[in-house]
């Protein structure tokens, strides 16, 4: 299912990237679009979690490194029979963490500095526990390669709005262009990491054996993302999905919020809450 859901989300921005190309540069600007968005697509495959940890400045760290970080990973990715990921640090205040990587063998786990000061240990072991779900349900590639393909149709509708598009469709169609193109790619970032964060809350869960430190987490992750917001770009935004909370939380308002990549954290808390009390994870 995770494979199928893949496939589509790289023909979904084949097929923007074509219909943005024409609207540059016409039939001849589809094809280059469509060619420049099976070269991506190529490229994501391999190198977005790359990109993503650049991105942010994370670093990898060993046990020697952050011993308590990397031995909690290294116990409850046992508990999910998984492979032990790659364990990196990003020099952010923003609490936070998010998982990347193309498969479970090549995985990474990323928290911020800011996570590992705001949580104590059984609401640290819910996080890591819900990115291990991510990596177990083989939610890593497809979220990577989101924010990737989404980051370069925002780039290419900018592109197109200042060097091309306003020539051939006049300022209304260049405009329409450029707001359109990153809506369209946030709803397919949207749909896709809704559904994706709460079956990586239940199997997290379980992974961790207690709901209430995930859910106690998730109440101090949305409280500090709204006081301490990372600093938006047109990339960073495009990333917003892949972490346990949005990390711009703090400077969403207004329309933006209907566009969030993240269900309401009061819901993901409560199913968190049933959970525990009915003893079903």
């Amino acid at each position: 299912m995770n494979m199928f859901r893949t496939a589509a989300l790289m023909a979904v921005m084949i097929v923007l990237f074509a219909l943005i190309g024409r609207a540059i540069a016409g039939p001849g600007g589809m094809m280059i679009a469509f060619l420049f968005a099976i070269g991506l697509n190529f490229f994501s495959y391999w190198f977005s979690d790359k990109i993503v940890l650049k991105m942010y400045g994370a670093e990898e760290v060993s046990r020697q490194d952050a011993p308590e970080l990397v031995d909690m990973v290294d116990r409850l990715r046992q508990r999910a029979g998984l492979p032990m990921p790659r364990v990196c640090i990003m020099p952010s205040d923003n609490p936070n963490a998010f998982a990347t990587g193309r498969n479970p063998e090549h995985a990474v786990v990323a928290v911020t500095e800011g996570i590992m000061r705001s949580l104590d240990r059984d609401e640290l072991a819910g996080v890591i526990a819900h990115e291990l779900a991510h990596i177990e349900n083989r939610d890593i590639l497809t979220s990577s390669i989101a924010a990737t393909l989404a980051s370069a149709i925002t780039l290419l509708a900018q592109f197109g709005f200042y060097f091309g598009g306003r020539d051939r469709g006049g300022l209304i169609g260049s405009l329409l262009m450029l707001i359109l193109a990153p809506i369209a790619a946030t709803l397919i970032q949207t749909a896709i990491s809704r559904t994706r964060e709460f079956a990586a809350d239940r199997d997290g869960a379980r992974i961790s054996g207690n709901p209430r430190g995930l859910a106690n987490a998730l109440a101090r992750l949305q409280q500090g993302a709204e006081a301490r917001p990372m600093q938006a770009s047109a990339n960073t935004e495009n990333t917003a999905h892949m972490f346990i909370v949005n990390p711009f939380a703090g400077a969403m308002s207004g329309l933006a919020n209907l566009f969030s990549t993240h269900p309401p954290t009061e819901e993901r808390i409560e199913r968190l809450n049933e959970m525990a009390q009915t003893g079903e994870f």
